[in-house]
């Protein structure tokens, strides 16, 4: 998509917006983001605590949770998934192949690669057909191969290139069915959240939820269907792979 592209492609006004991960940071103000801007006829956040709950480690709850948005019968014209694993309290990213753990990568792989994919296999057959539908994920510039060169961070970027490749070959095997529907990967930026906060160093242009969540919105309603299977930052622009 090119930057300099400022053409909005509208949804049309009778669909549901869906944001998975919708208690976290990000999740939380692109689902304001999108009741604010009055293109849905309702929009749902899902989690591991609301209900019906989504777990993206647990395909069984995702499955639930995709039956249920089914069963109401509404065009599903956005999925927004903001789900994502950076640290935790077991797990820092490694600064040296000499730090790689395989319970790390392992976590990292099943929480950005697998549970994403995952949540394309049960909500993708669900998009609307007709009129513009988005799957979008939240991906990270680090996880491009091309633009490595700094190092380090090996089982984030891995499982984040991962996920590139995942919506990538998705995107191809949905345009076979749906030639409107568009899947794309999605970088942020560096965002004011639990998840990115110790790596806020000063320098980095980190915005608060609110403000990347606008953003993020502004390039969904740019999406074009030839824009599906792309990577892009939050201004628009094509990123690497």
């Amino acid at each position: 998509m090119n930057r300099n592209s400022r053409i909005s492609h509208p949804f049309p006004g009778d669909g549901l917006a869906l944001v998975l991960g919708s208690t976290g940071g990000m999740g939380s103000a692109m689902t304001e983001c999108l009741v604010e801007s009055g293109q849905f006829a309702a929009v749902k956040g899902l989690a591991r605590r609301t209900e019906p709950p989504l777990d993206v480690t647990d395909e069984a709850s995702i499955a639930e949770a995709a039956s249920a948005i089914g069963q109401l019968g509404m065009p599903l014209r956005l999925v927004f998934d903001a789900t994502g694993f950076l640290h935790d309290d077991d797990f820092m990213p490694e600064k040296s192949f000499r730090h790689l753990d395989p319970r790390h990568l392992a976590r990292a792989f099943e929480i950005n690669a697998t549970g994403p994919g995952l949540l394309m296999k049960h909500f993708l057959p669900l998009m609307a057909r007709d009129g513009k539908a988005v799957f979008a994920t939240l991906s990270a510039r680090v996880g491009s191969i091309g633009d490595n060169r700094f190092g380090g961070w090996y089982a984030y970027r891995a499982s984040k290139a991962a996920l590139n490749q995942l919506v990538r070959t998705a995107a191809i095997e949905l345009g076979r069915s749906a030639r409107k529907a568009i899947c794309v990967a999605l970088h942020p930026g560096t965002v004011d959240t639990a998840l990115s906060a110790p790596f806020a160093k000063s320098g980095l242009d980190v915005r608060p939820p609110e403000q990347a969540a606008g953003e993020i919105w502004q390039v969904i309603q740019r999406l074009s269907a030839n824009d599906s299977g792309g990577f892009f930052d939050h201004r628009g622009e094509s990123i690497d792979w």
